[in-house]
C-alpha cells in the first residue's frame, strides 16, 4: 500500500479537479500532473492506493473563506502554535467541501479515503478560542460523531473503504482527549481506524517508562490490546485497527530492529495490518519484507 496526500494541512489539493465548487475555490495544484496514469501504474504493480485528506487543518480555505475558520474570542482567526489555521469542525459547509474532495479522489482511482486531522484543535491558546458544536451536540465528541455519521452516509454510494487517523491515546483512554476523538465513536463509520501509536509521542513516565520511545514493542502491544478490547465492547471488530507505526528518529534511534519490534507487537496482538510513517519519506528497507 501507499498513502498519498490529496489535501494536506496547507489546504491545497494535489491534482486538478473537475468539481465546479472546488474549481471555484482554486485549491487544486498540479503536484501530481498525471494522477490517473500514476494510480493505474501503481495498480499494475499490485499496490493499494490510499488518499489522505487533512480535514480541519486547511490554511488555504481559511484565507479564501475566513468565515469558515475557527475564531478567537475577538472574532479574528485562531491559529495553533505552528501558525496553522483550522476550519470550523461544526460547519456543514466545511463538511460538504471535504466530501467533494473525497469524491474527486475516488473518481481518479484511489482505492481508499483516509481522513486525518478529523478532530478539534488542541495545540494553541485554548483560552482564547471559540469552538462551536454541530447541531444537537453538546460536546466535542458528540459533534465529531455527527460528522462521522454524515461523512459515512454521504460517501456510502462510492462503495470505497473509509479510514480515519486518531491519536494513539484513543486506544487506552476513555475520555475524548479534549479533541473530540473517541475510538468507539469512530468504529461504526469507518472500515479502518489508524491510531498514531508512535512510541516517541508518549510522555515520559508512561507505563513507568522513563523514555517510551525506547520500548516500541511494549507501548504498541498495550495500545493494540486495549484498543481491540474497546472495539469488541462496542460490538465492533479489532480487525478495523491498522495503526500508524514510527520509522523516524525521535526519542530514540529507530533502527530496522526497532521497527520490526513495532510490527511484531501488532501481530502479537492478533492484528495483521499497519502503516509506516516517516516525515522525510525515507523508510528503513531492512525493516520490511
Amino acid at each position: 500500500s501507499i498513502v498519498i496526500d490529496v489535501k494536506d494541512y496547507s489546504g491545497h489539493i494535489s491534482f486538478e479537479v473537475s468539481d465546479p465548487v472546488l474549481k471555484k475555490a482554486g485549491a487544486a495544484e498540479k503536484r501530481i500532473p498525471d494522477v490517473v496514469e500514476f494510480i493505474n501504474y501503481l495498480h499494475q504493480k499490485n499496490i493499494y492506493v490510499i488518499a489522505r485528506i487533512s480535514v480541519f487543518q486547511d490554511v488555504y480555505l481559511v484565507k479564501k473563506r475566513p468565515d469558515l475558520a475557527v475564531k478567537r474570542k475577538d472574532g479574528t482567526i485562531w491559529k495553533d502554535y505552528k501558525g496553522i489555521a483550522w476550519l470550523n469542525p461544526a460547519s456543514a459547509e466545511v463538511w460538504d467541501y471535504i466530501i467533494r474532495v473525497a469524491k474527486e479522489a475516488e473518481a481518479v482511482g484511489f482505492d481508499e479515503l483516509n481522513f486525518d486531522y478529523i478532530r478539534y484543535p488542541s495545540d494553541g491558546d485554548m483560552k482564547n478560542i471559540i469552538l462551536p458544536y454541530a447541531s444537537g451536540a453538546k460536546t466535542k465528541a458528540e459533534s465529531l460523531k455527527v460528522f462521522f455519521a454524515y461523512l459515512s452516509a454521504e460517501l456510502l454510494p462510492l462503495k470505497i473503504p473509509l479510514s480515519v487517523d486518531l491519536f494513539g491515546f484513543t486506544t487506552t483512554h476513555s475520555d475524548d482527549l479534549n479533541i473530540g476523538q473517541i475510538l468507539e465513536d469512530a468504529a461504526p463509520y469507518f472500515d479502518y481506524i489508524s491510531p498514531m501509536v508512535y512510541p516517541s509521542h508518549y510522555p515520559k513516565g508512561y507505563e513507568n517508562y522513563s523514555n517510551p520511545a525506547d520500548h516500541p514493542y511494549e507501548v504498541i502491544i498495550l495500545a493494540m490490546k486495549t484498543g481491540s478490547e474497546k472495539l469488541l465492547a462496542a460490538s465492533s471488530t479489532p480487525s478495523k485497527l491498522r495503526p500508524w507505526l514510527q520509522d523516524f528518529d525521535l526519542g530514540a534511534t529507530y533502527t530496522a530492529e526497532m521497527v520490526r519490534k513495532e510490527k511484531q507487537a501488532v501481530y502479537d496482538a492478533g492484528l495483521d495490518s499497519w502503516l509506516l510513517w516517516d516525515p522525510s519519506n525515507k523508510y528503513t528497507k531492512e525493516a520490511l519484507d
